[in-house]
């Protein structure tokens, strides 16, 4: 456990009544469980997946594409022992896990984690979770009817940033939330290539996921009345999806605001502010792993000394989280049923900006289809 000591950047002369603790915020592993593994999609996105987990320890034996050298190169870069296939109704028949990562596309997840779940299996499923709420709602019952878990691989949730500034935000560290603002500015058009390219809500729906799950995270129980939302075509960007987006959510006793610049070519810059009525939160640096957090109540500022990364110590909390859930027999608290949440205020944002008027969370069921030509 690293030294959770604090320091200190308020003048010398302010005597603060606080003492700052130490919250879990850093990845969990299971006491004694360590099931077999068995991996659905061996996408780009999966190396960031099988280098946190062979580095917790964790193991791999069976890896499934339906592009068979995909899956040979995951096995020979991480796994050498695991088995391959390209049908993953194959590999549910003959391979011995337990425990699915399923890490394809949106569009055709749906069906392969129900078949996992009815297969006993427990699912760790890649985000966003889904593109239909009524589907992810089914996905949730039929978990439980089988009796197994469905965690959603949000794995910003593990950031260190984000996880210190949730748990201070569960310890009541802060109070009541009351506004949550966060602004994102960078280059997002490393996609121009690659699949991602042609997702037409790239920022607020595959990327901005992140960010309206952290919002949905730290305002716990609070739930929202509208989001508005809008996006825009940069002037210079290359690329077909909006790379500028912007959502305002409204609750009953409180406000937020998320901004996406995905095409800030110079100076990058992220940040993330929480304010409660007992202290404030904030993050700041050059991007997504490379965080500074400060936290502010008593007439002091503290700044917490944080260890590790986005990339991988996300992915090897996602994991780690479902794994200790399930010794623990206990929900998972990046469950299914839990992240439709996230995915409501997703969805909302994103007919908002199509409409161009507020949207209540819920209402919009299922992920907007782009315009037609």
């Amino acid at each position: 456990m690293p030294d959770p000591t604090e320091i200190m950047v308020k003048p010398a002369q302010t005597v603060p009544s606080f003492c700052l603790p130490a919250l879990p915020y850093q990845p969990i592993d299971p006491q004694s469980y360590n099931p077999a593994i068995g991996v659905i999609g061996c996408g780009g996105i999966t190396t960031h997946h099988l280098r946190a987990y062979t580095a917790a320890g964790y193991r791999v034996t069976a890896l499934c594409d339906v592009v068979k050298e995909a899956a040979e190169k995951r096995r020979d870069e991480f796994y050498p022992e695991a088995r391959v296939y390209t049908d993953y109704r194959e590999m549910l028949r003959n391979a011995d896990v337990e425990v699915v990562d399923v890490t394809t596309h949106p569009e055709i997840r749906g069906p392969i984690i129900a078949a996992c779940l009815e297969a006993g299996r427990h699912v760790l499923s890649q985000k966003p979770f889904v593109i239909d709420l009524d589907e992810g709602e089914r996905l949730a019952d039929l978990a439980d009817k089988r009796g197994v878990l469905l965690a959603v691989n949000q794995n910003a949730r593990w950031a260190p940033h984000f996880s210190y500034m949730r748990e201070a935000v569960e310890a009541d560290l802060i109070g009541q939330v009351a506004s949550v603002h966060c602004g994102v500015h960078w280059d997002h058009s490393w996609v121009r290539g690659t699949i991602f390219e042609k997702v037409y809500h790239l920022i607020l729906y595959d990327f901005g996921i992140h960010w309206f799950d952290f919002l949905a995270t730290v305002m716990g129980k609070q739930r929202p009345l509208r989001v508005y939302a809008s996006t825009a075509v940069s002037p210079t960007q290359t690329i077909v999806p909006a790379l500028l987006g912007q959502a305002a959510i409204e609750y009953p006793r409180a406000q937020a605001t998320l901004v996406f610049d995905g095409h800030a070519a110079h100076n990058p810059w992220d940040e993330a502010y929480v304010a409660g009525s007992h202290g404030t939160l904030r993050s700041f640096g050059p991007n997504v792993n490379q965080q500074t957090v400060e936290l502010s109540r008593d007439g002091g500022d503290y700044r917490p000394k944080l260890t590790g990364a986005w990339f991988p110590d996300g992915f090897h909390g996602a994991m780690g989280e479902l794994l200790c859930a399930i010794e623990e027999k206990r929900q998972p608290s990046n469950d299914g049923r839990s992240n439709l949440r996230s995915l409501e205020l997703a969805f909302a944002a994103v007919a908002s900006a199509m409409r161009h008027e507020p949207i209540v969370p819920g209402s919009i069921r299922k992920l907007p289809n782009p315009p037609s030509g």
